[in-house]
């Protein structure tokens, strides 16, 4: 099976724990590269996956990840964007399965 890349996102209030959850989705995903191949971080959260404003985190180092473990603020910064619902918008949940 060919490893799939994973998308991340963060939302809401950004602090210290949104950074620490988000390096923990990084290392576990460096840490099986035979089912993860990549993840990309979305810039100010799910807008940037729709927008296609994505962060490589590949070209970061395992010592820059585990740095957000520290670090305030939100590393791939935040929104407060709420999806409509699919029957609403189906669109939306379309063009986030397409990036």
């Amino acid at each position: 099976m060919t490893a799939k890349n994973a998308f991340y996102a963060q939302s809401g209030g950004v602090t210290a724990v949104i950074n620490a959850s988000a390096a923990g989705v990084i290392e576990a995903a460096r840490a099986h590269p035979d089912k993860i191949a990549n993840v990309y971080a979305g810039r100010n959260g799910i807008i940037g996956a729709l927008t296609e404003d994505l962060v490589d985190t590949s070209k970061e180092s395992a010592e820059d990840i585990a740095a957000l473990k520290h670090t305030p603020s939100g590393g791939f910064g935040s929104c407060r964007f709420k999806l409509k619902s699919l029957e609403d918008n189906k669109r939306e949940y379309e063009r986030l399965i397409e990036v």
